[in-house]
């Protein structure tokens, strides 16, 4: 495919060939018309992996409709995956026993992937494993999230929940975004504690936004910057919203407004 300016070399580190393995873009889907959606994935496709359809949308939708966004993101080889907050509210509500009725839905809907996450249920251990065993035997890829909104886990936490996670049968772990950002300062020490203890191509790191209290645009855009600069240009990055996708892909070859990034160099 031709592209314009082609005497400016693309960094060598970024993966550009789908499905990848890793620098995976995560964009939100907060209720986006069919039509808005279709104008989105023609410009945005390439960069992008997953699709979430966030907190419990799902459940709005006319099915009809519903099968019409996920075959339109499966046309352009992005995965959709159910929000966790839709599941903590399905454990909230019915307990164990609604979880395996939710996965079957979701396998019947075709929806390959959930959110395991207890953003405002808190999961113990046991429960945790219990509801991931429960989707992957439902034939469902597992999004693991670990952090909290409200607190500071600590770096020996989070690993410690991914894990667990893993353990359980979860593909990937998304990390909270407002773990990683605390008084709108990009949290290192957590990020070299994870690094440190974890697949970093296993992780997500989720940015932040207005649904966290204190969290502002140019905050979570320092964190965007932040993240690049600290895993360099394929790291996995996640709750990007539409409108953002095409310059957090420039950010990632260098071409945004921070400038080249450089692996390992912080603001």
């Amino acid at each position: 495919m031709a592209t314009p300016f082609s005497q400016v070399p693309l960094p060598a580190e970024r993966s550009t060939t789908k499905p990848r393995r890793k620098g995976l873009t995560m964009m939100m889907d907060w209720g986006l018309p069919l039509g808005q959606q279709g104008d989105w994935l023609d410009l945005l496709a390439p960069v992008v992996d997953l699709a979430k359809l966030v907190v419990g949308t799902a459940r709005l939708y006319e099915e009809d409709y519903l099968r019409r966004k996920l075959d339109l993101y499966a046309s352009h080889g992005v995965r959709p995956f159910l929000g966790g907050q839709f599941l903590e509210y399905v454990f909230a509500t019915q307990g164990m026993d609604g979880v395996k009725p939710f996965c079957d839905e979701a396998v019947r809907l075709g929806i390959h992937a959930i959110e395991v996450s207890d953003n405002v249920v808190a999961l113990d251990d046991d429960e945790r494993r219990a509801i991931i065993g429960t989707a992957v035997e439902s034939g469902l890829e597992v999004h693991g999230e670990v952090g909290s909104k409200s607190e500071d886990s600590g770096a020996e936490t989070l690993v410690a929940q991914a894990r667990a996670c893993f353990d359980a049968g979860a593909d990937v772990v998304l990390v909270e975004g407002a773990e990683l950002l605390r008084g709108g300062i990009p949290n290192e020490a957590l990020a070299d504690g994870l690094r440190a203890g974890l697949d970093t191509d296993r992780v997500i790191f989720e940015l932040s936004g207005p649904w966290v209290p204190g969290t502002h645009h140019t905050d979570n855009y320092r964190l965007k910057v932040f993240l690049v600069r600290t895993f360099g240009p394929d790291v996995n990055l996640a709750n990007v919203m539409p409108a953002d996708v095409w310059e957090t892909e420039a950010l990632r070859c260098g071409l945004s407004v921070p400038g080249p990034m450089r692996p390992g160099v912080r603001d």
